[in-house]
Parts: structure tokens; C-alpha cells; sequence
């Protein structure tokens, strides 16, 4: 254990910031200085060489978070269409999670703040980087789409703790990325640049976040060599 770092409080954090669209308060004004905040913590998360090429774009304007919302709402259409059809009414959980993934599209531009992270350059130039030092076709594929989504998730999740730590929420979604070019034409975001996801953020109503059902690790941990389970 650190000292003097409090685990129960911590382990709390890690386990109770989900993903919340239903308690998202629709009425209640962000502060600018406390998004900022956030994002002060989300910038100490590691990053591929250091290189912290990530950009954050912040939207409040109201016509500019319908528009926003509009994009989303056909973007997800055809992957709820798919989903609601293989429904299986008896799974509950599968049942709420998309009712609650309706619910955020309705309200989606009546949320107060849109955070919407940005990569700098796109996936394909990661590669054509690696293969341009000598790494072969397969291998550098993986690899630069790996190292460049990877410099700045970290950094997402950690701006979810942060706002999590301070009463707000935060679902993060990648399905306007299906018109990720018409969300850039909308705010401007240069054709070089990646968006990898989309933020609605608010602070949330109530406080009984609990810990997601999750498998064992015992069960889905491997020590020294694959192990094919049936669950594979």
C-alpha cells in the first residue's frame, strides 16, 4: 500500500464509474473551470513517446450539441436496428442497457457538455511510419493502430475518474464516428486529425453507483500460456 493513499476510496472510484445516461442532469450548468480541471488530471495519463498528441474538443454551444446529437442519432441507427432485432427479452441487463442507450439518444443534445477527444494525424500515418523504419507489413499494422489509440485512451478514462471524483458523469460513445467527417465540418476539426469518441458529460443524480457483474479473473486469466476455455 502507498502511504498515505486511502484504498477503500480509491477502490470505490475504479468501481463504481460507469457509464450513466439515464441520471445525466439535463438542468444543472457544467463549469468550465471544473471540466478544465479534469482534463488537468486526464493529461498526467502515459502516452506513446511521450508525444501527448491529443486535443480536446469542448462543445456547450446549444445548436452545435443538437447538431451533434442529430449526426449521432443516424450514426447508431442501423447498429441499434441489429441489435434490438437479436434482443433476447429474458436477458435483463442486455434489455436495460439498450433502453438506457435510447434514452441517451433522445436527450443526447440536451446534455450540457460534449467532450469529444482528438488524436493528431490519423491511424494509417502511424503505420506508414513504422513500415518507413523498416517494420514489415503485418506486424507494423497492428502495431501502430495499437501504439496510436493507446496514447490516448488512458487519457480518456482517466478524464472519466476525475469527472466521476467531482459528480459528474459521462458516457463514452464511438458511434458518430460513422459521420466522424460531418461532426469535423461541424466544429472545424481539421481532416488530419482522429476523433475516437464522444463524451456527453453532466453531473448525475443520486449516489449509488455499484460495481458492474463482472467474470472472476481467475476465469479469464492465463499464467505463462494460452488456455482455451469453453468460454473462448
Amino acid at each position: 500500500m502507498s502511504p498515505g493513499m486511502d484504498l477503500a476510496t480509491v477502490d470505490h472510484l475504479l468501481t463504481s464509474t460507469r457509464t450513466v445516461r439515464r441520471r445525466l442532469d439535463l438542468t444543472r450548468p457544467v463549469e468550465r473551470e471544473v471540466i478544465l480541471e479534469c482534463l488537468r488530471l486526464a493529461l498526467q495519463a502515459p502516452t506513446g513517446s511521450n508525444r501527448q498528441g491529443w486535443r480536446w474538443i469542448v462543445v456547450t454551444d446549444p445548436n452545435k450539441r443538437a447538431a451533434i446529437a442529430d449526426i449521432y442519432r443516424r450514426g447508431i441507427g442501423p447498429y441499434l436496428d441489429v441489435g434490438k432485432a437479436a434482443l433476447d427479452p429474458s436477458n435483463q441487463q442486455m434489455v436495460r442497457v439498450v433502453e438506457s442507450t435510447d434514452y441517451l439518444v433522445e436527450i443526447l443534445g440536451d446534455v450540457p457538455v460534449h467532450i469529444i477527444p482528438c488524436a493528431l494525424d490519423r491511424p494509417d500515418d502511424a503505420g506508414r511510419m513504422l513500415a518507413g523504419i523498416g517494420y514489415e507489413v503485418e506486424p507494423w499494422c497492428n502495431l501502430g493502430a495499437s501504439g496510436f489509440y493507446g496514447s490516448i485512451w488512458p487519457a480518456v478514462w482517466s478524464l472519466m475518474l476525475a469527472l466521476r471524483s467531482r459528480g459528474l458523469g459521462a458516457a463514452l460513445t464511438t458511434m458518430h464516428l460513422a459521420l466522424e467527417d460531418e461532426v469535423g465540418d461541424l466544429l472545424g476539426i481539421p481532416e488530419s486529425v482522429t476523433q475516437v469518441g464522444l463524451l456527453p458529460v453532466a453531473y448525475f443524480t443520486g449516489e449509488d453507483f455499484k460495481p458492474a457483474r463482472r467474470r472472476a479473473p481467475e476465469e479469464i486469466t492465463y499464467w505463462d500460456s494460452w488456455k482455451n476455455t469453453k468460454q473462448d
